[in-house]
């Protein structure tokens, strides 16, 4: 079993990006106060260089948290026939009301988790497209893997 420690530089590795570009949902925490954080599963994509965005609902309660506390995380990990991995990152997440940026987003990521050619989640991905979102993006300060 190999397990790395957070590091205070963190930065992505070449194999962490390749994980990380697998149709794997990650699950997304703000910090929330007071609150024990609620993690969402999410459709995400990791950056060229290395932030991880996600998009939401401009009211959703991740915005409406990160107004408050900026900090969030996201841990994706691997499923359960493949061996155990799991990499978990965190720092500052920003919100981008760039909508057409949010939706260009969502429209790679439908094509990554779904099959665009049937015509129910060609429909999906319409009906996405045409409502409003934001794209929440995480510049990971501290990033922990483990892999056995």
């Amino acid at each position: 079993m190999s397990d790395a420690t957070a590091t205070s530089a963190a930065t992505l590795t070449a194999d962490d990006l390749e994980f990380l570009a697998r149709p794997l949902l990650g699950f997304f925490s703000t910090a929330s106060g007071p609150t024990p954080p609620q993690p969402r599963p999410v459709w995400f994509e990791a950056t060229p260089d290395g932030e991880i965005q996600v998009f939401t609902g401009p009211d959703s309660i991740k915005v409406r948290r990160l107004a408050d506390d900026p900090r969030a995380s996201i841990v994706v990990a691997s499923p359960v026939e493949e061996r155990e991995r799991w990499i978990s990152l965190s720092g500052p997440a920003r919100v981008e009301t760039d909508g057409t940026a949010a939706r260009e987003l969502a429209a790679r990521l439908a094509d990554r988790y779904w099959d665009l050619d049937d015509p129910t989640r060609a429909q999906d991905l319409a009906e996405i497209l045409a409502d409003d979102w934001v794209r929440i993006v995480i510049r990971p300060e501290k990033i922990r893997r483990l892999s056995f």
